[in-house]
């Protein structure tokens, strides 16, 4: 059974995404992503978030204070989310080894549809892929569309996010997570 907020989203999805594919088939293509986090004016504190991952493995938010964290929201019916998710993957390896950590929730499916899409991903995610099949987390995190992705500093505190389609491993994107570091 989906939760609410998931099945909000499905339909809102069905019903912009022929829309979405009129205005892309004029494009003869699609925009390119952008490059820009919004800075959060006052930063938050960060939700409660546990879950288990791909590989059994129970991640809870809570024990990575001290690290920066990029979290991001997302599914595989969902297009931007799908263009991202190898951005996400280079931006990961470029920061992995400097207290960086990179988590990435699906909200809604199962894992074979999971595996299956991250076989086509390039490069593929190396990072955790968390499982929220209720979608509940999105509640928590005042998610309102998909993709959302929220970056957590050092001291356990919201202070980007970025709702749509990114560009992760573009350079600004990089120095600002780089900038948290310091």
């Amino acid at each position: 059974m989906l939760h609410k907020s998931c099945l909000k989203l499905l339909i809102g999805f069905v019903l912009i995404f022929p829309f979405h594919l009129t205005i892309a088939s004029a494009d003869q293509g699609l925009p390119p992503l952008t490059h820009k986090l919004t800075a959060l004016k006052h930063p938050a504190t960060v939700p409660k978030l546990a879950l288990m991952d791909m590989d059994g493995t129970r991640i809870d938010i809570k024990d990575l204070k001290g690290k920066v964290v990029i979290l991001n929201f997302w599914a595989t019916w969902c297009p931007p989310c799908r263009r991202e998710m190898g951005s996400l993957e280079r931006l990961h390896l470029a920061t992995k080894n400097h207290n960086v950590v990179m988590l990435a929730v699906n909200i809604g499916e199962d894992e074979d549809t999971i595996f299956s899409f991250l076989g086509t991903v390039e490069p593929s995610p190396s990072f955790p892929i968390l499982l929220d099949a209720e979608g509940q987390s999105m509640n928590a995190w005042g998610v309102k569309g998909l993709p959302t992705t929220y970056i957590i500093n050092q001291q356990g505190k919201v202070v980007y996010q970025a709702v749509g389609g990114r560009q992760f491993d573009h350079p600004d994107i990089i120095k600002q997570v780089q900038g948290l570091l310091k």
